[in-house]
């Protein structure tokens, strides 16, 4: 004899309902997945100063980040702004990445002596600066002062 469950006693139709709820509910969550894959706003480009003094001279809002492949420090603030750029509030950041290794006289141009140094600009004013921060709360504070008031 064949053992029933409480839902083959409640019918097929009840069945049938329970199974197209849980594909509407998967379909619903594989797009907001896929939605906030695409939500990433901030722009991360190489460093070049034609695109810096252009960037700034539009006002736009810009972090400079000072980085090597082989730190640590560096690695945790990529991790850091990776999160801020899921936060819409962010969209329109450009963080230009400034490579210690092969871009020092960009670093002087910059007035940077370290790696792991973030410096954030509202259009041309220079709003804040950091070197070997590691702690979101304040990076992403660094990061709100870049925006227009």
């Amino acid at each position: 004899r064949q053992k029933r469950n409480f839902y083959s006693n409640q019918g097929s139709g009840f069945m049938r309902m329970i199974h197209a709820r849980n594909f509407t509910a998967a379909i619903a969550m594989a797009c907001v997945t896929m939605a906030a894959g695409l939500a990433q706003a901030i722009e991360v480009k190489p460093f070049e100063a034609a695109a810096f003094e252009a960037a700034k001279s539009a006002g736009k809002s810009v972090v400079v980040d000072v980085t090597a492949s082989w730190c640590s420090t560096c690695q945790a603030q990529k991790r850091i702004i990776g999160e801020l750029a899921k936060k819409p509030e962010f969209a329109d950041v450009l963080v230009l990445q400034v490579d210690v290794d092969t871009q020092k006289d960009e670093m002087r141009s910059l007035g940077a002596q370290n790696r792991s140094t973030l410096i954030a600009f509202n259009g041309a004013k220079e709003t804040k600066r950091t070197v070997g921060d590691t702690n979101p709360q304040t990076v992403e504070a660094l990061f709100a002062t870049t925006l227009k008031r």
